[in-house]
């Protein structure tokens, strides 16, 4: 049985089932956060302006899906900054992350999600591309990596040319610019809100897509406290964007560097990397920190137990998966639960959590999925 305690103050407007009055008439999976239903709230200077918002409580009655990693546990989709010294290897390291991307080989033992890449190499020449990538790949190629070595700035009509690279390719995973200066246009100098604005444009683009996008950019020469502070420029370009990989040498003609991580939807990490001086692969030599992984959830495990091999789905009401799981604590609870939890849920147990409505009131169905092929569930 599942004991759980019932948190208070939790409207009624969630209820698994027509017990209860439901408010939320429209699809309960959303994606982001302008999917979902909003109150609005009008501003004193009267109707014409109200400002969108949402209840707790309603906020608990949506399931939102999460975008798969890029390479788990290293890249996720959003807009991040790789920074170091001019001439340090970042090209290279950019070089190698597109390569395994397009090719869905793993990086450093990290699992990669295959897919399109386009590479801005905005200070290199083909005749220089051709040269590197032989030097680190042979001759084993990848059709689904693309380069371009001109494009326009952001004032320019950069972003509408992504989106139309992106149209053409829509299994684009991974965009590189090299380097954020060629794109930025000619400036006397960048504030923070130049800083802020110029992130936000690319930010905005790939909050709109299930991918991400990696600007590289130079650090200064001036050290502190905080390494991510050597970032060239004001805070508003690590303000803006998602994350940023440092990457440093203790000694300029040394093979061996750091990678610094930070970013919202990973823990900090420092990798440790040697250069092979052969092919100029960065290799990774070892990890400072351990990747968190979440504890197993009882509740989750018993949901798994409701479905399997030779029955992959079920459907039905939450007061009936509360009786068959003993479920101990109200419906309401455990729909807000399965809400919260409905991506662990497919990554731990293969298991798609989905919502309905029907005249017999709100139900929820739960799929049994290949774990390698998400887009091909196990046939009822």
């Amino acid at each position: 049985m599942i004991h759980e305690k019932e948190r208070t103050a939790l409207n009624p407007s969630v209820a698994a089932e027509g017990e209860q009055p439901i408010t939320n008439h429209n699809a309960s999976i959303a994606d982001s956060a302008g999917d979902v239903n909003t109150q609005t709230v009008n501003s004193v200077k009267g109707e014409k302006n109200k400002l969108k918002t949402i209840s707790m409580t309603d906020l608990y009655d949506q399931v939102y899906t999460s975008r798969p990693p890029i390479i788990g546990g290293l890249l996720y989709p959003g807009t991040y900054i790789l920074a170091g010294a001019p001439k340090l290897g970042k090209s290279f390291l950019m070089a190698q992350l597109a390569y395994h991307v397009s090719t869905g080989t793993d990086m450093w033992g990290f699992p990669v999600q295959r897919g399109s890449v386009l590479y801005l190499a905005l200070e290199d020449d083909y005749g220089r591309l051709q040269k590197r990538l032989y030097k680190m790949f042979g001759v084993e190629t990848a059709k689904n990596l693309y380069f371009g070595i001109e494009a326009p700035s952001l004032g320019d009509g950069l972003i509408d040319l992504l989106e139309g690279f992106v149209e053409d390719h829509p299994d684009t995973r991974l965009i590189i610019v090299d380097t954020l200066q060629k794109v930025r246009g000619s400036s006397d100098g960048h504030t923070y809100s130049s800083d802020y604005q110029d992130i936000c444009q690319l930010k905005h683009f790939t909050d709109s897509r299930n991918l991400c996008l990696m600007i590289v950019h130079h650090t200064r020469k001036q050290q502190s406290e905080d390494r991510f502070d050597t970032i060239s420029g004001t805070n508003g370009l690590l303000g803006a964007a998602d994350g940023a990989f440092l990457l440093t040498k203790a000694k300029r003609t040394a093979n061996d560097a750091m990678l610094d991580i930070a970013g919202r939807d990973q823990q900090d990490q420092r990798l440790h990397l040697v250069r092979d001086t052969k092919t100029l692969l960065w290799e990774l030599e070892s990890t400072e920190t351990e990747l968190w992984e979440e504890e197993p959830d009882p509740l989750l495990e018993e949901v798994a137990k409701v479905v399997s091999e030779d029955n992959p789905k079920w459907e039905g009401s939450v007061t009936a998966l509360a009786k068959q799981i003993q479920y101990s604590a109200s419906p309401i609870s455990l729909a807000m639960r399965l809400n919260v939890c409905a991506d662990q849920l497919k990554t731990d147990y293969h298991i798609r959590y989905e919502r309905y409505r029907s005249h017999k009131g709100r139900g929820v169905k739960l799929t049994l999925e290949r774990p390698n092929d998400e887009r091909k569930p196990v046939p009822a």
